[in-house]
């Protein structure tokens, strides 16, 4: 029988590994910055 202290180890982890998985996926596949333009064209 697993102890309560490896039990509860186990949840925390478990909860750190799932927790904002949609996010990081996202920031890994589009970055944390969008995109923008740096020198814009004068007339606009």
């Amino acid at each position: 029988m697993a102890s309560n202290t490896k039990k509860t180890e186990s949840i925390r982890k478990r909860k750190t590994r799932k927790q904002n998985k949609d996010r990081k996926k996202k920031l890994a596949r589009e970055g944390s910055t969008p995109a923008f333009p740096i020198h814009p064209p004068a007339g606009k």
